[in-house]
């Protein structure tokens, strides 16, 4: 078997979301194994110019790239030059995601707004980027995606009920994409329980009493995704999986 750093030497790897959190982590790991990193924001410049900065340091590549994913136009234009710097993309990670914080039992605050805002990036965003990215993949002959979803998609409970069932639509889209770039492009998810980003700012009180209620009594941390997101884009023989990550949150 190949290592590592020879299987990811010429790959070009696009993390939506990328300077943040989970999008972070993978960015600097996938760019540590020899990969071409290319770190999508849509409005957190700073974060991912930052760490594309990080990676520069250290001897890796990358690149930064605006793009709001729940913008189709924006997402082919992005594709597109990513193709004329880098390469077709060969790898994607389907990270970007967003959520507006509702009591489940509110269902009078989940208004119409917060239904599209968050199928427009978290499920409608997945299938732009996949389906722009999909061509170059084929005509590579291979090609693999990693959605982002979501214990919340599992449970149905979670920071909102439209991002618990958004997520739930990410795991049947890593599915029926598995099946509709079959056989050349593999598509799987991961699914995290809580992970310790930024969402946890200024709740950390809260962030702790729960990590002392889960099997491993701790918040996963981003590294730990991002390892697992590098381990299944290895993997040539898996599509259409849905890979569980919480620490043993949903015992």
């Amino acid at each position: 078997m190949e290592n590592h750093h020879n299987s990811w030497t010429g790959q070009v790897v696009l993390i939506t979301g990328g300077g943040t959190g989970i999008g972070r982590a993978t960015s600097i790991l996938l760019a540590e194994r020899g990969a071409k990193v290319v770190v999508n924001y849509s409005r957190s410049r700073e974060d991912a110019e930052a760490t594309v900065q990080l990676i520069r340091d250290s001897g890796g590549q990358a690149m930064s790239i605006q793009a709001n994913v729940a913008s189709d136009l924006e997402v082919r234009r992005m594709v597109a030059a990513v193709a004329e710097t880098y390469g077709p993309v060969t790898q994607l990670v389907n990270n970007a995601s967003i959520t507006h914080h509702i009591p489940l039992s509110d269902l009078e605050s989940v208004t119409d707004d917060i239904w599209n805002e968050l199928y427009d990036v978290n499920v409608k965003g997945m299938f732009y980027c996949a389906r722009a990215v999909s061509d170059g993949m084929k005509q590579a002959g291979h090609g693999a995606i990693i959605n982002l979803g979501s214990i919340a998609g599992s449970t149905g409970s979670g920071s909102s009920l439209p991002y618990a069932v958004s997520k739930a639509a990410v795991h049947g889209l890593t599915r029926s994409l598995a099946h509709a770039l079959s056989p050349n492009i593999r598509v799987n998810a991961i699914v995290p329980g809580a992970v310790s980003t930024r969402w946890w700012a200024g709740n950390e009180e809260r962030m702790n009493q729960l990590a002392g209620s889960i099997l491993l009594q701790k918040i996963t941390p981003s590294e730990d995704i991002a390892h697992m997101i590098c381990a299944v884009l290895e993997q040539p023989s898996m599509t259409g999986q849905l890979i569980t990550v919480d620490a043993g949150q949903t015992l």
